[in-house]
């Protein structure tokens, strides 16, 4: 047999050979085009690895914009439509539940489809409905739009993230994703640059129809990216199990074994025995995540607005800087993780975050707010690099987006649904947001604890060596 590309790139990603007729058909389908055969051999890195991480970089930097527009907007809004606090919240979640939906539908869609295609379609989604959100005459269509805006873009980062995962060298997976999550920092910072400037001086609705004339600049990025070698592999390597089977061919008991779990990829293969130690691994570390920024991505816009004192151009610029200085703890936390481990990477950061924003609750003073706020975004916003990097190595190709749907999905019903009742009942008891914002530190230091001793160390390791 003679030696392809694809050979050299190790064979199949779950660490058997090729069968001996060669490559599968739809890898030889695949390896026709140029910016396939550039990521079929990991061995080097090439113009089409810069392509995906930035195609994935400017899905995370929509995403940031996304959230942070709508949540600094919300005091406008809030005030148009006549709303309490508990009347907004409740909007708030139904449109977080529909987009949980999302973050499971289209990962578990990826795994029969592939990563690529459906990257273009979220981001496509999104543009098309950031301006019927903007348009909508009443609170109840605003949430239904919102609610659709959710559903689109949920996906599109666990997306992104497995096919950086599946195309980049190991020495640098940590790295290059967590610098593509870092690009929500520079999203969010271009959020509070559009609140400050657009929604300050021609309304809120202007603000959010920014977002989706810039995401159109995706879809040209998306249409370079190939698709994942690893889940290419792993469907031939399904296509060859099964027509030897159906043919009456001997079938090794490794191949049978794994053919029974990959050929029926469902909620069910993510709790098997062999991968519920991952799940309840990145179950752990993708709640914390959420619980986490739950408070500040809702309600830090409302926070400094009613309690601080700050006008809504003043609390934008803070943003701006807040983005920036949490890309510097993205990268820095990409860069640990890469080259000390990924548990290093997380307890840094999450310390670091959790001491400064104890600080930044209790100071009244002004200048001490910047400092200290601009100081805890470097920690709060990096310790999401490991947290990304994690869930997006730690399961099976056959299972990485159903299994990556399921943790964020249930991630995001526990910090986004049900932690906001917590959220809201605090400050309706006590008046302040104050108690609320305190949880805060205490969930990163449970984290910290709890990735100290319950996560595994990836760095360095092939796919393929994590999980099978």
């Amino acid at each position: 047999m003679s030696t392809t590309t694809a050979d050299k790139a190790g064979g199949l990603p779950d660490g058997t050979s090729y069968h001996p007729a060669g490559v599968g058909p739809l890898e030889q389908k695949h390896m026709r085009h140029a910016n396939y055969r550039a990521v079929a051999d990991d061995s080097r890195i090439t113009r089409t690895h810069w392509h995906i991480a930035t195609a994935n970089g400017l899905g995370w930097g929509f995403d940031g914009m996304d959230g942070v527009i709508f949540a600094l907007v919300s005091p406008l809004i809030i005030k148009e439509f006549a709303l309490s606090v508990p009347e907004y919240r409740t909007g708030l979640q139904i449109s977080l539940f529909v987009g949980i939906a999302g973050l499971y539908f289209w990962p578990w869609l990826s795994d029969r489809f592939g990563r690529r295609s459906l990257l273009a379609i979220n981001i496509a989604l999104f543009s098309l409905l950031m301006p019927v959100v903007a348009l909508s005459p009443t609170f109840t269509v605003f949430v239904i739009a919102r609610s659709m805006v959710g559903f689109a873009l949920n996906g599109e980062w666990s997306l992104g993230s497995m096919l950086v995962a599946e195309t980049w060298p190991a020495r640098l997976r940590g790295r290059v994703i967590s610098i593509n999550r870092a690009a929500w920092c520079f999203g969010a910072s271009l959020a509070g640059a559009i609140t400050g400037i657009v929604a300050a001086t021609w309304g809120w609705r202007m603000a959010v129809m920014v977002p989706g004339v810039i995401a159109l600049l995706a879809i040209y990025v998306r249409a370079t990216c190939p698709e994942s070698p690893y889940w290419v592999r792993t469907q031939d390597r399904k296509a060859r199990v099964r027509a030897a089977l159906r043919g009456g061919e001997p079938v090794n008991e490794e191949d049978r074994a794994w053919f029974l779990k990959a050929d029926r990829v469902g909620i069910r293969q993510v709790f098997m025995p062999d991968t519920l130690p991952s799940t309840f691994v990145a179950l752990f570390v993708a709640c914390c995540s959420t619980c986490i920024f739950g408070t500040v991505g809702a309600w830090m816009p409302l926070y400094l607005s009613t309690e601080k004192g700050w006008s809504t151009a003043e609390y934008s610029t803070f943003y701006v800087l807040w983005g920036i200085v949490g890309f510097f703890g993205l990268w820095l936390a990409g860069w640990l993780a890469d080259r000390v481990g990924r548990r290093i990477a997380f307890i840094a950061l999450l310390l670091e975050g959790a001491v400064f924003l104890t600080a930044w609750i209790f100071t009244q003073d002004r200048l001490l707010l910047w400092i200290f706020g601009l100081a805890w975004s470097f920690g709060f916003l990096g310790f999401w690099g490991p947290s990304t990097v994690l869930t997006a190595e730690i399961f099976p190709t056959r299972i990485r987006g159903v299994a990556n749907g399921v943790v964020w999905a249930v991630a995001y019903f526990v910090g986004f649904v049900l932690w906001p009742f917590a959220t809201v009942a605090l400050q309706q008891a006590t008046g302040s947001f104050k108690l609320a914002f305190l949880c805060i530190p205490a969930f990163m230091l449970l984290m910290a604890l709890g990735v100290w001793l319950c996560v595994p160390e990836h760095a360095g390791k092939e796919l393929n060596k994590i999980s099978v």
